[in-house]
Parts: structure tokens; C-alpha cells; sequence
């Protein structure tokens, strides 16, 4: 089973006759995602891989059953496709692009909990269930299916742990970017929540990092989960009010220290890993 993301999760790609939008489609095809549709103003009637353009989400939506919009748009212009997307009805949205701006992150994720829509992103490299579907960016040939749940802030760090497991012989089920911004969709509790309910997903992983609170309030909710978490934070050297590549791994007043995440972690019973090759090792005793 898998969370979110599955093989018959009908997708639509936002700016899909861009550089970006059309490499990665064919990367998404090429996969085996179900991409029924692209919208690309003043581009409709076109085909981008097989697949038929639109001028609107509105437009795409009455021609075929949408599940997942993924954003391959500039960022000034993401709002307004997020906000296309969710009145449109689509549940799920993956957004890829980075340097959104923040009020407009906010009314995103302000206007997705209101109409209950799924946010992954901004500045995420998307979600994926091995074997299954992927929306998003990552490299397909490094994960494995299998019972392991993966939730990272990082992508090229989750992209290194998960290719560990892989070796490993550990396959996951789904492995969900959140995103590297201040402000995004889902957080680590929402994510872990659903990996929790899913029967076939026996542990998760969870790759964190400095700056914020997200990991310590993750670390309340595992508390109470039956199944086995490990993590991995990175940011262990980073001084404080430097930000290290993303917007929110950023230590300020004395909050979202490393040591910080690591007690709570810890003390909630998860596996804290000193080392991202430690994981699979971790792993592998838990599961």
C-alpha cells in the first residue's frame, strides 16, 4: 500500500510545455505515472509527450478525472496556479517550485486547509511510491518498493538515505518531500499520521533539519506511534543566524537548535542517527 500517491492516482502537470514541465513529465511517464493531462495558457489543443494540453485547470478538469496537479510554474506565478488548482477541485497538489514568495505560500496553505487539499511543497522534489507512481523530480532508478515510509525537509539528503535502504534490500512505500521552505503544505505530523494508518508501512523515517520546530512537534506525536522511527537531522555544525540552503534551516533566538531535535527525538523513542549510512542500519534492527 502506499499514502497519498498510487498507481491509479490521476495526475495533471501545471506548466507542462516549459523546460522543466516537459523533461519531467516524460521522466513521470517514463515511471509509469498516470499523467492524463498538462494546462498551459494559450498553449490547449497541443500535446506535450502524448499528453493533451489545456488552456485551464477548469478546462482539463472537464475533460478528464484529475487527482494530483504537479506545479512546474515560475514563482510569482505559483499562487495563482495553486489557487486555479484548488478551485478547480483537485485534492492534491505537489509544488516543485522554489523561492515562492512567503505571503503567497501562506495564502496557499491558508486556502488548502480551508477547502481540505493535500499541499506538498513549496520547494519540494515531490512524492513517490516505488513501483507505483511518482510526481515530482527525484531520480527513479534509487528506490526500491517495500514497507518503509520516508519523510524528509532535504531532498539530496533523502535521496542518499533512501539509496542506503535500497542497497540495503530495504524498500519504502512512499517517500514524501515536505519541502525546504519557511512555509509548506504538509508537515511531518500529517505525514507521519498517514504512515501510522497505513498497514503496510512498518517503519518510518524521517530526515530532518535545523531551524524551525516542526521536528520537535513530530517528536509529541511519535510518542504515541506504534511503529518504529528513525531519523537523521542534518545541520549538526551550522552556527546560528546563518541559514544553510533553505529557508527554514535557519537557528534564531536560541530555537530549532540540533540538540534540540535530537533530545526530543530521542526522548519520544526514536532512533537518532549520527551519520545518514547509519539509517538502514537502524533500520534493519527495528523492522
Amino acid at each position: 500500500m502506499a499514502i497519498i500517491l498510487n498507481q491509479n492516482t490521476k495526475i495533471l502537470v501545471q506548466g507542462i510545455t516549459g523546460n522543466q514541465g516537459q523533461f519531467h513529465t516524460a521522466q513521470m511517464l517514463t515511471y509509469g505515472s498516470k499523467i492524463v493531462a498538462g494546462v498551459s495558457p494559450g498553449k490547449g489543443g497541443q500535446h506535450v509527450h502524448g499528453v493533451p494540453v489545456y488552456n485551464s485547470v477548469e478546462e482539463a478538469v472537464s475533460n478528464e478525472k484529475i487527482d494530483a496537479s504537479v506545479i512546474f510554474i515560475p514563482a510569482k506565478l505559483v499562487k495563482e496556479a495553486a489557487f486555479e488548482a484548488m478551485e478547480a477541485g483537485i485534492e492534491t497538489l505537489v509544488i516543485i517550485t522554489e523561492h515562492v514568495p512567503l505571503h503567497d505560500a501562506m495564502e496557499i496553505v491558508a486556502l488548502a486547509q480551508k477547502e481540505g487539499v493535500g499541499i506538498v511543497g513549496p520547494n519540494t522534489f515531490g512524492i513517490i511510491s516505488p513501483g507505483k507512481s511518482k510526481i515530482g523530480i527525484m531520480p527513479n532508478t534509487i528506490f526500491l518498493p517495500g514497507e518503509v515510509g520516508v519523510v524528509a525537509r532535504s531532498g539530496t539528503l533523502s535521496y542518499e538515505i533512501v539509496s542506503q535502504l535500497s542497497k540495503a534490500g530495504i524498500g519504502q512505500s512512499t517517500v514524501v518531500g515536505l519541502g525546504g521552505d519557511r512555509i509548506v503544505g504538509f508537515s511531518f505530523v500529517d505525514i507521519l499520521k498517514k504512515f501510522e494508518a497505513d498497514p503496510e508501512s512498518k517503519a518510518v523515517v524521517l530526515v530532518g533539519e535545523i531551524g524551525g520546530n516542526a521536528e520537535e512537534t513530530a517528536a509529541e506525536y511519535i510518542k504515541g506511534m506504534s511503529k518504529p522511527v528513525v531519523a537523521f537531522l542534518a545541520g549538526k555544525s551550522a552556527p546560528p543566524g546563518k541559514r544553510m540552503g533553505h529557508a527554514g534551516a535557519i537557528i534564531e533566538r536560541g530555537k530549532g537548535t540540533f540538540q534540540s531535535k535530537v533530545e526530543a527525538l530521542t526522548a519520544a523513542g526514536a532512533h537518532v542517527a549520527s551519520l545518514p549510512w547509519e539509517v538502514s542500519k537502524f533500520v534493519a534492527e527495528v523492522i
